[in-house]
């Protein structure tokens, strides 16, 4: 069972572009409040609360499209809990391991580069599990595939960096870059979600351009928070001083934030492919 698609009159470029108009705004409001009151993104409440909220909604549409699949009661309990559980398990134990400072750059003495591999190997080990899952295609079937690019507005709130940037805390040349690529991957989340709920092939290109554009995103963030940051991989050493990115709770972001994003793009890639390739049919 496929989700139907919004006919294309009823959805136009300009709605999908006219929401920038209250987002934008926001997300000014927002940047200007955390420069002006650094205690909040430092306090953690931002990051879980965004990233709970997150976690509530793919729990909630997860269980909705399984309930708009042909599997049986059981079939949908199981997979439901396939996927909840260990996403559950993995943000309980990033957190944990967080708060407890093990990413924290020179607490260990051990040679593991713990921040690199928490945002690798999930990627590693979860893609190939979602993409080639025929049981998730059957969920990426039923959905409406403006879901998984709508769902991550919540990108804005790296806006973080270039606030911490303003008041000289975070060199300006990790900062910039992957904060803008932050907010512009939030705002135009919406924008791309009208279009792609038109069900029209402009519509999945924008969908698609957009994934493209928050993958970008991160490997240009990922690269330079490397080579900026203290560590094994540190190239360039800052002239101003900085946070230590292991710390909690901005170490969530890198360490959950990030990997969980990228398993959301690519789930997103996966259904707009699959719809692509229903509408040729």
């Amino acid at each position: 069972m496929t989700a139907a698609a919004v006919p294309a009159d009823i959805v136009t470029p300009g709605p999908a572009w006219r929401s920038l108009f209250w987002i934008a705004p926001l997300t000014l409001l927002w940047i200007l409040l955390i420069y002006w009151q650094p205690i909040i993104p430092v306090s953690g409440v931002p990051t879980t609360t965004h990233q709970l909220a997150a976690h509530a909604v793919i729990a909630v549409g997860l269980w909705l499209g399984l309930e708009s699949t042909d599997l049986t009661p059981g079939q949908r309990r199981t997979t439901w809990l396939a996927v909840m559980i260990p996403y559950t398990l993995w943000f309980a134990l990033v957190w944990s391991v967080a708060i407890n400072g093990v990413f924290v750059t020179g607490t260990s003495n051990s040679p593991v580069p713990f921040l690199p591999l928490a945002i690798v190997l999930p990627v590693i080990i979860g893609a190939p599990l979602l993409l080639l899952s025929t049981r998730i295609g059957q969920v990426l079937d039923a959905v409406p595939v403006n879901w998984l690019v709508a769902l991550q507005i919540y990108r804005v709130f790296g806006s973080w960096m270039l606030a911490a940037w303003l008041r000289g805390v975070v060199i300006g040349l990790f900062a910039v870059p992957a904060g803008i690529g932050d907010v512009l991957t939030g705002l135009l989340a919406v924008p791309a979600a009208i279009a792609v709920a038109s069900g029209t092939a402009q519509g999945r290109r924008a969908a698609i351009a957009w994934n493209i554009l928050g993958l970008a995103d991160f490997t240009v963030a990922v690269t330079l928070g490397l080579i900026t940051s203290p560590g094994r991989f540190q190239l360039i050493v800052p002239d101003v001083p900085s946070i230590n990115p292991g710390a909690y709770p901005g170490v969530l972001t890198p360490a959950f934030v990030v990997p969980a994003s990228i398993l959301l793009h690519l789930l997103s890639l996966r259904q707009l492919r699959r719809r692509a390739e229903a509408a040729r049919h």
